[in-house]
């Protein structure tokens, strides 16, 4: 599995060029289902390339990516689920704020996660009961409660009518914790509580490319990542989402 997550992460950093050398000229942004949500070319390009030489790893391994179809696949012993890039509108707004994730799930479970910014040039990574890593250096989650920490969340964009129940909630967390963040990348965010950055991340609703390979890359680093009602996620439907350091029960705080 060493040799299979460094070909990984060489794809996904390849891909990551691409971003970095994108002609921002030349992107062109169209509409999906969902309020506000878009694609660009780019999206396209790099799930693609993904798309092609994962395959080339693993021929008998299923696909999904965000600009694929959810219900290809799913009955694969082996699967790929990839954002080829999670934090879309920061990408068409030059904001970056921008993540690649490639996760391979065995059985329906994640076994090895990679997620790059190549802005920052930080890639993080885990495998299956081995730790998680930030480029290269083991990484754990931070021990600070919520009233001296950062809470980080989504406000459910694609999703008017969870809009209105996501800002009460984030209000209510803000209010507890030292600050408050809001990225617009599911993948970063998550990642920044794997890293010990941030205590707390939420979000009514995503789907499985978008924490898929961050949420092992959590729970390797010592972090907790369940359903808001702190059920056990899934990751071949769409899930709300609490990710944590796991100091606290964060669903009581706000009751």
């Amino acid at each position: 599995m060493n040799n299979l997550c460094d070909e990984i992460k060489k794809i996904v950093k390849n891909c990551g060029i691409i971003l970095l050398n994108c002609n921002r000229d030349d992107i062109n942004i169209n509409s999906k289902e969902g309020n506000n949500n878009i694609v660009t070319n780019y999206d396209l390009l790099i799930q693609n390339k993904l798309k092609k030489e994962l395959l080339e790893l693993l021929p008998d391994a299923g696909f999904i990516g965000e600009e694929d179809d959810i219900d290809n696949d799913i009955n694969n012993e082996y699967i790929f689920v990839v954002d080829p890039i999670d934090g879309t509108t920061n990408f068409a707004r030059d904001i970056k704020l921008s993540s690649i994730s490639v996760a391979l799930l065995k059985n329906g479970k994640p076994i090895i996660g990679v997620c790059y910014n190549p802005y920052v040039d930080e890639l993080y990574e885990a495998k299956k009961d081995s730790g998680a890593y930030l480029n290269g250096k083991q990484i754990h989650v931070s021990t600070k409660k919520l009233k001296d920490g950062i809470v980080s969340c989504g406000c459910a964009p694609y999703y008017n009518e969870l809009r209105e129940e996501s800002l009460k909630l984030q209000n209510k967390y803000a209010t507890i914790a030292s600050d408050y963040r809001r990225l617009g990348s599911a993948v970063i965010e998550i990642c920044n509580v794997a890293s010990g950055k941030v205590e707390l991340y939420f979000e009514m609703k995503l789907m499985p490319w978008d924490y898929a390979a961050a949420s092992l890359i959590l729970e390797e680093a010592g972090g907790v990542i369940t359903t808001m009602d702190g059920d056990e996620i899934q990751y071949l439907n769409s899930s709300s989402v609490m990710a944590s350091n796991g100091i606290e029960n964060y669903l009581e705080e706000v009751k």
